[in-house]
């Protein structure tokens, strides 16, 4: 149920009118006296506890939204798959008396039937099944907030997203010489370092006037998009180290970004990427703006800002034109390069076509595992460990990171019944490390809105791989009051645009004209 539903319930059950005082009509009419007196006291209390669910289960899924950042923890992570079932029932159960409250409208006085079959339901004996829920929602929270939960920026934990920088992590970096070509190409890297740049440079400095020269608008922004643990960032730390990208840009300046967009924060590291030595900077973001406006005028940028999150769009955009501001006068020429893993910061930021950077190739990826499970990518391994690696092979998707994950646990034991169980076990059954794929895939269902992720978790009903069609997909979230109903556009086209937002943000993957879950 999304949270609309359970606020149009509200009214519902505030005005239990035409169920509740039926009801209580009824048993005044049909039981003694002796009944009647516990049936009223009965009917109060499930009043009482369905009016109380219905207040707290906002809060409810405000604190499954606070403790999913948080679930990177042991004592979080073993409580929060409680607290989301005592919610799912609680979902469940008003939703259960809406239906009953439905019937007594349509059947009206002539049945007693409805109530008595949702009183049955929920009152068996000494259980009430409304206390029980509310019981069980009351200790989980209460658990929860002892953890610290109550108050939770949505921001990644740096153990989840350390900080990067230019210097690559993979002294070689396996299978992208053509994708490594092609960037620097739409960069318009030249193909060779030629003594051009020398007087390039001298012409450059010596237009600090000239608008042929100079970028007097905003600059050239190229995104590489791809989804988590594909290589982007690897691909970007090469690039800006490559001699041909240093020989071409007379300014190279590397920001992590990651989903705290702060403007003041990212022009001080700019600026602090031209000095070898700390330098004490102003705090004030005008006094910032112009010591970086004055660092790159008229010169050739190249600036790289890595993994950037939704967090850049937020001020309708205004952040994202506030960071740019100071690079409206650098030297033609000059490119900023983005890595993401959202199409729709893609999207809003980009001037040039993004490059999408998709897993690398089967006979690549091979070479590639083998090199992560074996220490060395040449044939003479034992054949059966060969075997069942090529088996594995399929479920990583071409991931680099996948690869290095599975790897590292195959490498621990290169024992025949060692692989067969990591050959038998699924992706997430497998203990991982902070910086291995299914954290870094995990960081991008957090990001979700709490409507998106309700529906991707459904998704998980399917089996692996399964093809999703997005007209029958929407209708099934729509039935589960899933979608949010929004003005007067049909509900069917929201659930259909729920589904392009899963797409944008690289959690379902497109597959032809049909889309496939993201493994």
């Amino acid at each position: 149920m999304s949270l609309s539903m359970v606020f149009g319930l509200i009214s519902g059950i505030n005005e239990c009118v035409n169920f509740f005082q039926w009801a209580s009509s009824a048993i005044r009419s049909r039981w003694s006296d002796t009944q009647e007196k516990k049936l009223q006291g009965e009917l109060l209390q499930l009043q009482s506890g369905l009016h109380h669910l219905r207040d707290t289960l906002p809060a409810k899924y405000d604190l499954i939204d606070r403790a999913e950042w948080k679930s990177h923890e042991d004592c979080v992570a073993k409580l929060l798959p409680n607290l989301k079932d005592a919610v799912y029932n609680a979902d469940d159960l008003l939703e259960e008396f809406s239906w009953y409250e439905q019937k007594v409208a349509l059947e009206g006085n002539a049945s007693q039937s409805p109530f008595l079959e949702f009183f049955d339901c929920v009152i068996k004996g000494s259980f009430n099944k409304v206390n029980d829920i509310i019981e069980r929602l009351n200790n989980v929270s209460s658990e929860l907030e002892k953890l610290g939960l109550r108050e939770v920026p949505h921001r990644f934990d740096k153990s989840l997203r350390p900080e990067t920088s230019s210097f690559p992590n993979e002294r070689e970096i396996y299978g992208r010489d053509s994708e490594l070509e092609q960037v620097m190409k739409l960069l318009g890297v030249p193909k060779r370092i030629t003594g051009a740049h020398s007087k390039r440079k001298r012409a450059c400095n010596d237009a600090s006037t000239s608008t042929l020269t100079c970028n007097q608008g905003s600059i050239p922004v190229l995104p590489i998009i791809g989804i988590g643990g594909v290589g982007k960032t690897t691909l970007a730390q090469h690039i800006y180290n490559h001699p041909r990208v240093k020989s071409h840009f007379d300014r190279l300046i590397w920001t992590c970004v990651s989903d705290d967009f702060d403007v003041k924060r990212l022009t001080k590291e700019a600026i602090e990427s031209f000095s070898r030595k700390k330098i004490k900077l102003p705090d004030h973001l005008d006094s910032l703006q112009r010591a970086l406006y004055e660092k790159v005028r008229n010169k050739r940028c190249l600036i790289v800002l890595d993994d950037i999150w939704d967090d850049a769009l937020k001020e309708n955009g205004q952040c994202w034109k506030r960071f740019s501001a100071p690079f409206t006068n650098v030297c033609q020429g000059s490119m900023m390069l983005i890595t993401t893993r959202s199409a729709k910061v893609s999207d809003a930021l980009h001037t040039l076509d993004p490059f999408t950077l998709n897993g690398l190739e089967n006979d690549i990826f091979w070479d590639f595992f083998k090199l992560c499970a074996f220490g060395h990518d040449n044939s003479n391994n034992d054949p059966e460990l060969e075997c069942i690696g090529r088996s594995i092979l399929p479920k990583l998707k071409g991931s680099p990171l996948a690869a290095k994950t599975l790897g590292r646990l195959l490498r621990m034991n290169l024992h025949t019944t060692h692989w067969k169980n990591i050959q038998k076990s699924e992706l997430w059954e497998l203990k991982q490390e902070e910086s291995d794929i299914l954290p870094a895939l995990q960081l991008s269902y957090m990001y979700l809105p709490f409507h998106l992720k309700r529906c991707f978790s459904f998704c998980a009903v399917y089996p692996k791989d399964y093809i999703f069609e997005k007209d029958s997909l929407g209708e099934i979230w729509v039935a589960e009051g899933f979608v949010e109903p929004q003005g007067d556009i049909p509900i069917l086209d929201t659930s259909k645009q729920y589904f392009e937002d899963l797409m944008r943000q690289l959690i379902i993957l497109n597959s032809f004209k049909k889309s496939m879950m993201d493994t």
